[in-house]
């Protein structure tokens, strides 16, 4: 009677079974992992605009399209229709490149680079840095080299841009309206945030006067450290007019800021 004894696999074979059952596993979670970033980075859906960003395109404040179209003769830019749609999204989720909603057109000298450096603290507003001159100076650039000077911008994000020389450029309301109807004009009056409908989050407690400066400054925010001042070329000593003359001129404009009271529905009070 012959006896058959079982002898056990070799070790190379046993390591190569457990080999290939590794590799399996391996091949198996690759599959899994790379669908499911697959379905990660599929590009969402495109949303409308949020109640906030739709009611800020419409222009409700100082007459709104009505006072644009009466400074505006019906000059229209052949490039306003092609060009008025923002660039593609960046692959890094960057945001757009948007043409501004609203710019500011004025005055020189009133203050508009404070207005915009404070209003640029805000997390909505996103501002262009120097002032672009497009409608003025290089409107014959078109649309797209304009919106190229714009700061990225996300969802619900505000694009501005300001340049004081608009206000005496005969030109420029027209343009502007043939960019976009719906873009706002601000003017240095008052109440910007407001003619914005941005949320009130700077307020007065984040300022504080700079006795060296003579006007005031913001407080340090968080992560910065320093408080943030205009530049040195900003602020002036204002001299002491004869009555007189202020008399004269108050003669002079009142006429001119009677017609202005009615176009924006204000009495500034400028003739006391």
């Amino acid at each position: 009677m012959s006896l058959i004894r079982l002898r056990p696999d070799p070790p190379s074979r046993s390591i190569s079974r457990r080999t290939a059952a590794m590799l399996c596993c391996l091949l198996a979670s690759l599959c899994f992992v790379y669908c499911l970033a697959e379905r990660c980075g599929s590009p969402p859906a495109p949303r409308r605009p949020s109640g906030h960003l739709a009611g800020f395109l419409r222009w409700h404040a100082l007459g709104g399209n009505e006072l644009l179209r009466k400074w505006t003769g019906g000059e229209h830019h052949a490039d306003s229709e092609a060009d008025s749609s923002p660039t593609r999204l960046s692959p890094l989720g960057e945001g757009t490149k948007k043409l501004p909603q609203a710019i500011i057109v004025g005055v020189k000298k009133g203050g508009t680079r404070a207005l915009l450096e404070f209003l640029r603290v805000h997390p909505d507003v996103r501002a262009a840095g120097a002032e672009p001159h497009f409608f003025d100076r290089d409107y014959d650039k078109g649309l797209r080299w304009y919106r190229e000077l714009m700061p990225k911008t996300l969802e619900g994000q505000i694009t501005m841009e300001k340049t004081p020389s608009y206000f005496v450029t005969r030109e420029a309301p027209a343009r502007i309206y043939a960019m976009s109807r719906d873009t706002k004009l601000i003017v240095v009056l008052g109440r910007v945030q407001d003619f914005l409908g941005l949320k009130r989050i700077i307020t007065d407690k984040h300022f504080y006067f700079n006795q060296t400066k003579g006007f005031p400054c913001l407080k340090k925010a968080e992560g910065s450290s320093k408080p943030h001042c205009l530049g040195k070329t900003k602020g002036r000593t204002h001299p002491n007019i004869d009555p007189e003359v202020v008399r004269r001129l108050r003669d002079f404009y009142r006429p001119f800021n009677m017609k202005f009271y009615q176009m924006t529905g204000r009495v500034f009070g400028w003739d006391d």
